[in-house]
């Protein structure tokens, strides 16, 4: 931890999520024409099923997938668990199966051993990948590079923005969905829009905070997951993400008058279910942030395509994270016991 923090815009998180903006325009332009050739063959070849193979941040890009995929081809969409193929060498029955692998590096041994396996399953593997010379790149069938540039912060940001594009642009072109495709379009802009907005409630209400719930439903939880992930790593937080389904479960038991509770939702079928539950939570006395239109601790938004609407919570969040990382006395662009790259096997 650093004896003096850096001021907010001189960390490497603050910049590189800044150029999420920059990055998302350069992907959609490059990728346009490797995901309609791949959304075309996926049609002519349906697959049986998906399964996404990743780690961190990139599993909670798989997250969003899942989601995607489901709601908008049908296809049964699962997550791989690596330690299968990297633990147990136990070899996977995936022939007809679209392997989707997501990862900034595509270096970390555990991710290639599953991906090996499941080539020589007979699954097509797709990577989304930042390093178009990594070992990941290579086994792939197809590569959707992320074109995020380096990123040098152990903290994912750009890389991960441009891995829910990625996933974005592949399913609306695989499912020819033109609204979706459109609304890809004007991506830039709603980043662009998000970036500036005014979190800082959220930043002063947590500076002391011990634990926290992130919540997200749908298309939103993989951004609930994300944000848990980015208080612990970079702020030295304490936080559980939750379907916000999930959490009326056992988790509930937890929740005490004053515990923060930051909530994501986004303008689908899920949003009421989600608002009422804010409603809820707030009249127990709950500390409610809502990245959300309407509700209970409502913060600053961009409207947009619904299933879009996640990233652009999440880039509004990264520059509140960064905030709330110095305020607690850390550098988020160097948290401890991490790597950029984590070399699981």
């Amino acid at each position: 931890m650093p004896l003096t923090p850096p001021a907010p815009e001189a960390t490497l998180m603050f910049r590189e999520a800044a150029e999420a903006p920059a990055v998302v325009a350069r992907l959609l332009a490059a990728n346009a024409p490797l995901v309609q050739a791949l959304g075309a063959e996926l049609r002519a070849n349906p697959p049986r099923a998906v399964v996404t193979c990743a780690r961190g941040s990139s599993d909670h890009a798989a997250t969003y997938a899942k989601y995607l995929i489901e709601t908008l081809t049908g296809v049964v969409t699962s997550s791989a668990a690596l330690s299968v193929s990297s633990v147990y060498a136990a070899e996977p029955k995936l022939q007809g199966v679209l392997y989707l692998a997501i990862s900034q590096s595509g270096k970390s041994p555990d991710l290639l051993a599953a991906v090996e396996a499941a080539k020589q399953a007979g699954a097509l593997v797709v990577a989304l990948v930042n390093d178009e010379a990594s070992p990941l790149a290579a086994l792939a069938d197809h590569v959707l590079p992320l074109h995020a540039g380096p990123e040098l912060s152990v903290a994912a940001t750009k890389s991960y923005i441009a891995a829910l594009t990625g996933i974005a642009q592949l399913v609306a072109a695989w499912s020819q969905d033109a609204g979706l495709e459109k609304a890809l379009e004007e991506l830039p802009a709603t980043l662009r829009e998000a970036w500036p907005l005014d979190w800082s409630p959220v930043a002063e209400r947590l500076t002391a905070a011990t634990n926290l719930y992130v919540l997200g439903r749908g298309v939103g939880f993989g951004i609930a997951q994300e944000a848990a992930l980015k208080f612990k790593e970079t702020c030295g937080l304490h936080a559980e993400a939750f379907s916000a389904a999930e959490v009326l479960h056992g988790p509930m038991a937890l929740v005490r008058k004053g515990f923060p509770v930051l909530i994501f939702a986004q303008d689908d079928q899920s949003q009421a279910s989600v608002l009422d539950l804010a409603q809820e939570l707030s009249a127990r006395g709950v500390d409610v942030m809502l990245a959300g239109e309407h509700g209970p601790g409502a913060l600053p938004t961009v409207r947009a395509h619904p299933n879009l609407e996640p990233i652009a919570r999440i880039q509004s969040f990264y520059r509140m994270a960064n905030t709330l990382s110095i305020l607690r006395g850390h550098d988020p662009d160097k948290p401890p016991h991490l790597n950029k790259v984590t070399e699981t096997i």
